[in-house]
């Protein structure tokens, strides 16, 4: 019972490595992404990347001839992955204290802003909102700027990521003592766990260290961040053990041992200066490759700073079969992000389509004992609906 992006990246993680998906959506339009963003031919684009492989059960759960069908689904399932707000499913006796006496074996995943257990559990929230509250848009921008948010939905995929993880144990927990839990999954808290210094640091200074925002090129380290090159921007990453070669790579081996330069407390008090010598140099070249194979020579880590759609055909990513190129009965070939998930003995990539609205009605209704006669009563009562995107 998931909509928009958080939820229903956990469920098309578990569709994607062959679980099967049964997406609860509520008359009469469903899973609001399915009007969202490009919408070609009426299908969402949106919708499809993250609901290929589910199964769209669309039925009015308030009506209770509905909730009974949702009551039967919920005493059968394995896991019950939600993303409401605060109090939508509480009121209808949907939550975990309720459920967890219905089955006992039940895992229930619960993604929001704040988590279902928390000081803060009654506020709404969105993606937005997770990145202020956990420091990570204080932390993005530059340095005399204003915080800025990352430009992608880190808070709602970074959670679904972690709700997974969180079912695969609980899942393996139940394995073990056949009993099933809930995993409170907060956006705030997935973001925030990303803090690698920001909070360990001005606790070991006594408040004396504050983090500021570096802007593209960071100051904790040097030279790290991203370069103006000959056509596009390229990041650089050195830490001490590559500064000799690095020093090479730009033809300047007098730089290695230049008080200046020499170890990590002089480049970054010095930064800036290195940073001129390095665009100054990249502008030698008259296309970003060059500088990119330069660096790679001498194994310096570093990468174009790319656009999304450049992954598009790019060897990386097909390689790692990391841009999908799908058929959706609507909308035709798209290309789309592939599964991260890589496990040995997976098999090949199953081919997925996201589901029509209420596509599975009758299919669901069925396994739950449902005959025709049943399901076309619930059709003219308006408890089920169907629609053609």
């Amino acid at each position: 019972m998931t909509q928009y992006l958080a939820g229903p990246t956990v469920t098309r993680l578990l569709a994607e490595m062959g679980a099967d998906v049964v997406k609860i959506e509520q008359p009469p339009g469903g899973d609001p992404s399915r009007t969202f963003a490009i919408v070609k031919d009426g299908r969402s684009g949106y919708f499809v990347q993250q609901n290929r492989g589910k199964r769209s059960l669309c039925i009015d759960f308030d009506h209770p001839d509905g909730r009974a069908a949702l009551d039967s689904l919920l005493d059968r399932a394995d896991v019950f992955v939600e993303n409401y707000g605060p109090g939508v499913l509480e009121r209808r006796g949907l939550d975990w204290a309720s459920l967890r006496q219905r089955n006992p074996r039940l895992v229930m995943a619960s993604i929001s802003g704040y988590g279902r257990d928390s000081a803060y559990s009654d506020k709404p929230a969105f993606d937005l909102i997770a990145q202020a509250m956990s420091g990570i848009m204080y932390m993005t921008g530059d340095p005399d700027g204003p915080p800025m948010p990352v430009g992608t939905s880190i808070g709602d995929v970074g959670a679904g990521v972690h709700a997974a993880t969180a079912i695969g144990f609980a899942l393996f927990h139940r394995e073990r003592t056949g009993e099933g839990q809930h995993c409170d999954i907060s956006m705030v808290d997935t973001l925030f766990h990303m803090h690698e210094v920001t909070v360990q640091g001005p606790s070991l200074t006594g408040m004396r260290w504050r983090p500021t925002r570096s802007g593209h090129q960071a100051r904790i380290n040097a030279p790290m961040g991203a370069f103006k090159a000959p056509e596009g921007w390229i990041v650089i990453q050195v830490m001490q053990a590559q500064w000799d070669r690095f020093c090479r790579a730009i033809g300047r081996p007098d730089l290695e041992h230049d008080e200046r330069f020499a170890d990590l407390n002089g480049r970054q008090k010095n930064r800036q200066e290195l940073n001129d010598l390095i665009e100054e140099w990249m502008g030698g070249y008259e296309t970003d490759e060059e500088v990119l194979a330069v660096l790679a020579a001498e194994r310096i880590p570093s990468a174009p700073v790319l656009e999304p759609a450049a992954a598009i055909g790019h060897p990386y990513f097909e390689s790692r079969q990391m841009v999908r190129t799908v058929t959706d009965p609507v909308l035709g070939e798209l290309a789309m992000p592939g599964n991260p998930l890589r496990l040995s003995t997976q098999p090949e990539p199953l081919e997925l389509v996201a589901p029509r609205l209420g596509e599975h009605n009758a299919e669901v209704l069925a396994e739950l004992g449902y005959d025709q006669a049943g399901m076309a009563e619930l059709e003219s009562a308006g408890v089920l609906q169907r629609g053609d995107t």
